[in-house]
């Protein structure tokens, strides 16, 4: 095992056992290096490291400490694995969305407010008027967002974010072909908007999934054309 691996492996066991709490402060780094039996130059790509987690933040002129470890900013470190990923494997996170998204969307049909609906009736208003694939994208990822906001819990928001970033979903627009998809999302997104306005949990889940499988064919379809080729290629 790598120095900087065993570093950070002996901070986030601290952690886990409680020696060091959410929101409390690192020894300093002369102190944290004795007692852990590691050199101070492997304890410091360690803070690094798990500073990129989010495990740790640094406050500049006062020390690092532990974040809040809560789980929704823990994932947003994950976000850049979604934003690299191609071919098969951005299939396999549109596939987990799928599992996830659509049962977020039924249940936002019973708790979404008026001024909600009428927030999300604006952004699909406004998607019709973009002339860039990357607007439209901008949209879509703020429609969707907004639904599943409503269910009240950070850690969905975020994990479906990071099954389906912005970059990727440029990407699989542009491998598609990006005028016949834009149609078809369009008109889901109207679906989808009308379940969530007769608030109608069952079809709002049915819609979301529809749509959401429709991107998985885009993609797959996309791959299977030439089997060589990379989305965003």
């Amino acid at each position: 095992m790598a120095l900087t691996d065993e570093a950070i492996d002996k901070i986030k066991a601290m952690i886990v056992a409680g020696e060091l709490a959410p929101g409390s402060r690192l020894p300093k780094e002369e102190t944290l290096a004795g007692q852990l039996g590691l050199s101070r130059s492997s304890l410091r790509e360690a803070v690094r490291a798990l500073t990129a987690m989010r495990i740790l933040i640094t406050r500049q002129g006062d020390g690092t400490y532990v974040s809040s470890l809560e789980p929704h900013l823990l994932l947003e470190s994950l976000s850049f694995a979604a934003d690299v990923s191609q071919g098969a494997t951005a299939l396999q996170l549109l596939q987990v969305r799928r599992l996830l998204e659509p049962q977020a969307t039924g249940l936002a049909a019973t708790l979404l407010k008026p001024k909600d609906l009428q927030e999300l009736r604006g952004i699909l208003d406004r998607s019709r008027t973009v002339t860039t694939v990357e607007e439209f994208v901008a949209h879509d990822t703020a429609f969707h967002l907004r639904i599943v906001e409503a269910v009240g819990n950070p850690v969905l928001s975020m994990l479906l974010q990071v099954l389906s970033t912005r970059t990727q979903r440029v990407r699989i627009v542009r491998g598609s072909q990006a005028g016949h998809a834009l149609n078809n999302a369009h008109a889901d997104h109207e679906q989808i908007l009308r379940a969530l306005q007769s608030r109608d949990a069952l079809l709002a889940a049915s819609a979301a999934t529809v749509h959401i499988t429709a991107v998985e064919q885009w993609l797959a379809t996309s791959l299977t054309d030439d089997p060589m080729r990379t989305i965003g290629d």
